[in-house]
């Protein structure tokens, strides 16, 4: 397991780091630059060219970087790492200044499925992003990460409930998920909230004056200057590597910074002298808002992908090929193109196995799993699939194979979404990992090293592959 340590302690340094999905995209927008990457705006017309490295980002929230192969030409495809950057978490509300009987509370909401009640007796925080006035009529948007425990959710004693043991641990999602962020006693009698707009509507103050003077001490402002803020509920324990062999990672938002993890690097390892001889766009997408749905402009529902492909074609359109061409190479490209949807799998569990079928049960540290599913709750097929498992087998990486059983329910991806739209071809990927949705997620040492080197694999001979066997489709 010692060859793997590196690459999961660089890992972890990251999900340390990447407390909400802000904090993930200006990571790696920062790791990409450093790698050579040009930024883009996609309010303005792009200036691409063979061989070239670039990037993008919406909301702050979504990031894509694709490299231009040195001998791409308008209609050939792009191949493509897809993931996202949110998990499960409580956003603080737009008027969040709860008190009961002398405790001062955060009002949150639900964002995704979580398993909420690992939430109960945690240290938590907020993370995320604040709009500060930096001057007359001048704003900027700036990230925030509280990082020391500040927020409490604590259970009732078992003294008060007898019946939890017996009958199960049961809450109520609006009653019972309340932070706590301090005593009314402790409050100054000389506190009176801010008269700004960001802390007081009709009804009085929005937040409580104690969250806004601790994001206005973070930040370096005054209170007087935050004017909206989206902030998520983090847990302030750093993820950590565990078992009795350093083989687990225990962290939080597994689900799914470690695919967007290993998607980017294994796009950064693809050689300069790959890339030169490359004929597609090789590209990783990294959307937000998967866990809701995805109906975004950050999500897998906008066209981010056709307005890439589509913008990428543009900026190459030779003026050889007349103009009515230009949809007829895009159309091309996206028949041309091929996509793994990376998200996080199920692996089997130990104290559960009936949960699982049993003759699909990806275990930790095996290997990155590809997920099937009859009714397209998943977007594998069997051409998709076998490029997967081809690829690997060329490379020594290990992999396995997963579905759920009948009597089962099955999650879904971004996968069948984006194959459905634009007909690109899909493969629904990931690493497998335990405690899916809950605070703290466990997965493994050696997977971030196994699917860092199947994309990066993908990304270098999934050409090649597809121009000796196009017969598959």
């Amino acid at each position: 397991m010692d060859q793997y340590l590196p690459k999961a302690k660089e890992f972890i340094s990251f999900i340390d780091k990447s407390p909400s999905p802000f904090h993930a995209v200006a990571y790696f927008s920062d790791l990409l630059k450093k790698n050579g990457f040009v930024q883009l705006s996609e309010k303005q017309m792009w200036d691409v060219k063979p061989n070239g490295k670039y990037f993008f980002t919406r909301n702050q929230s979504m990031i894509s970087a694709f490299m231009v192969g040195g001998k791409y030409k308008p209609g050939n495809g792009f191949n493509i790492s897809a993931a996202h950057t949110d998990s499960p978490n409580f956003k603080v509300r737009p008027v969040s200044n709860v008190e009961n009987v002398g405790y001062l509370q955060v009002g949150v909401e639900t964002y995704g499925g979580g398993l909420w009640y690992t939430w109960f007796d945690r240290d938590l925080t907020v993370a995320g992003r604040v709009i500060v006035k930096v001057g007359n009529d001048q704003y900027e948007s700036r990230l925030v990460h509280i990082n020391k425990p500040i927020l409490r959710i604590p259970t009732l004693a078992i003294h008060l409930d007898r019946s939890v043991n017996t009958d199960g641990f049961k809450y109520n999602t609006q009653n019972h998920l309340v932070p706590m962020i301090a005593s009314k006693l402790s409050v100054p009698a000389s506190a009176k909230p801010e008269d700004t707009s960001s802390t007081t509507n009709n009804s009085g103050a929005k937040h409580h004056p104690i969250l806004l003077e601790l994001l206005a001490k973070e930040l370096g402002c005054a209170v007087s200057d935050i004017q909206n803020f989206d902030l998520s509920v983090v847990d302030t324990q750093p993820a950590a590597i565990g078992g009795g062999f350093d083989e687990f990672i225990f962290s939080p938002r597994c689900d799914n910074l470690v695919m967007s993890y290993c998607s980017v690097n294994g796009l950064l390892n693809v050689k300069e002298s790959t890339l030169a001889n490359e004929e597609n766009v090789l590209a990783v997408v990294l959307y937000d808002n998967e866990e809701v749905g995805s109906s975004s402009p950050q999500g897998a529902c906008a066209p981010l992908i056709n307005d890439t492909i589509s913008r990428v074609n543009t900026a190459l359109f030779s003026e050889q090929f007349k103009s009515h061409e230009l949809n007829n190479f895009i159309d091309l490209s996206l028949r041309n193109s091929f996509l793994i949807s990376a998200d996080m799998a199920h692996a089997v569990h130990p104290n559960y196995i009936n949960n699982h079928e049993p003759l699909h049960r990806p275990a930790l540290n095996k290997g990155p799993v590809i997920k099937y599913n009859a009714n397209l709750r998943y977007a594998t097929t069997c051409p998709t699939s076998f490029v997967i498992l081809d690829i690997c087998k060329k490379n020594n990486i290990p992999i396995q194979e997963f579905l759920v059983k009948n009597d089962s329910p099955c999650g879904s991806t971004i996968g069948p979404i984006i194959s459905g739209t634009y007909g690109i071809k899909t493969v629904d990927i990931g690493n497998p990992q335990l405690s899916m949705h809950s605070i703290r997620e466990t997965c493994g040492v050696a997977d971030i090293t196994h699917a860092t080197n199947l994309i990066h694999k993908f990304f270098e001979q999934f050409t090649q592959l597809n121009n000796v066997k196009s017969d598959l489709e």
